[in-house]
């Protein structure tokens, strides 16, 4: 059983990763030649990462995923450091305002997604370690709050309140299942309020996106054009699409069509079918996802597993939602699909640690 579970997850990532490469060629052929005059640009970069993905992903399915215990708490300060780093001018690339990527050569690094990954490694150590504790305000709730705090108060100086957002429902999540009061959760819940309203009403682009989300035609030329645009695309797909690479959308139509957006390229090019296959692929990894956490060997690998899973279904989710303007637009990518380097390397990271716990997982 546990052989078949990591069997059918592989299997389904190589597909949903298969099919990225496809719609990143197709999405972004047009725009690499205008600006690079190579076709093949994003496409090229993009199967780059999946071969350092892929080298991560089996190197972390060889080793043992319990000594990532034992590297918590490192990884959590090498990462804060890093979201520091960022900050500064000359260190940190700044692209539209956002000071989010390191960059090497050809390479950029985004340090959030680091940071997310040490901050669910922490997490479900503090869990392990602390049992019954969990319970404790001062012992059980605060401390993993307080790293939460730090690392979401620098990922927002970027600033990325998505990933900001994802990181701090995860990590909820983990801690209401792990024991912690509801009463906790909720004072908290109720006491970071107005610094989410701030945080969103208070900054121009934020407040037009929330604006442009409930009626993206009171500006169908400036903020509400990617959401009309995606729109459209869904729409002119159809059941079965007008064809792979016949898109029209992303003839400079629709921004960022191979990375927050791909999931409507794929809906106008293959249709309602194409769309849905993407979705059933995701149920399958989510509900393999679940009998890999079901069947955890420890306390430690089950609450790992759970924000891992948790966090690429949460990523898909929000993506999708807002191809389909069902939530507001938020800069996530589609995972395993959508392109780029950090994003899609934590996603084979992911997959790397789940594949290695369904290993030693006890089925029955």
């Amino acid at each position: 059983m546990a052989r078949n579970t990591r069997i059918d997850l592989f299997a389904t990532s190589v597909i949903l990763i298969c099919i990225g490469l496809v719609m990143i060629y197709s999405s972004s052929s047009i725009y690499a030649w205008e600006r690079y005059k190579d076709s093949f640009f994003f496409f090229k970069r993009h199967f780059s990462f999946m071969v350092i993905g892929a080298a991560i992903t089996f190197f972390i399915m060889g080793m043992d995923y319990k000594n990532l215990r034992r590297w918590a708490k490192p990884l959590l300060i090498i990462s804060f450091i890093l979201l520091l780093l960022v900050l500064v001018p000359g260190l940190g690339r700044e692209v539209s305002g956002a000071r989010r990527w390191f960059r090497f050569k050809m390479f950029s690094f985004q340090p959030s997604e680091f940071a997310t990954l040490a901050v669910l490694i922490y997490v479900a150590d503090f869990i392990a370690r602390k049992g019954s504790q969990i319970k404790s305000f001062f012992r059980g709730f605060l401390p993993p709050m307080l790293a939460l705090g730090g690392i979401v108060l620098l990922i927002l100086m970027q600033p990325d309140l998505g990933t900001s957002l994802a990181l701090v429902i995860v990590v909820t999540i983990m801690l209401f299942i792990a024991g912690v009061r509801p009463m906790y959760i909720f004072s908290m819940i109720l006491a970071s309020l107005p610094a989410l309203y701030v945080l969103v009403f208070s900054v121009p682009y934020r407040r037009m996106r929330i604006l442009a989300f409930l009626n993206p035609w009171l500006d169908p030329r400036g903020i509400g054009f990617q959401i009309i645009q995606s729109q459209i695309a869904l729409g002119s797909g159809g059941l079965f699409g007008v064809g792979l690479g016949q898109s029209k959308q992303k003839l400079f139509y629709l921004p960022a069509a191979h990375t927050d957006f791909i999931f409507s390229i794929i809906g106008e090019e293959l249709g309602l079918l194409g769309t849905m296959g993407v979705i059933v692929l995701f149920i399958v990894f989510i509900h393999l996802g679940l009998k890999i956490i079901k069947n955890a060997p420890n306390t430690f690998s089950y609450f790992l597993s759970l924000g891992l899973v948790l966090m690429i279904t949460l990523k898909a989710a929000i993506n999708i939602g807002v191809s389909c303007a069902l939530l507001p637009t938020k800069g996530l990518p589609l995972p395993f699909i959508s392109y780029g380097g950090s994003s899609f390397i934590f996603d084979m990271v992911c997959l790397g640690i789940l594949l290695n716990i369904a290993r030693t997982g006890e089925y029955p």
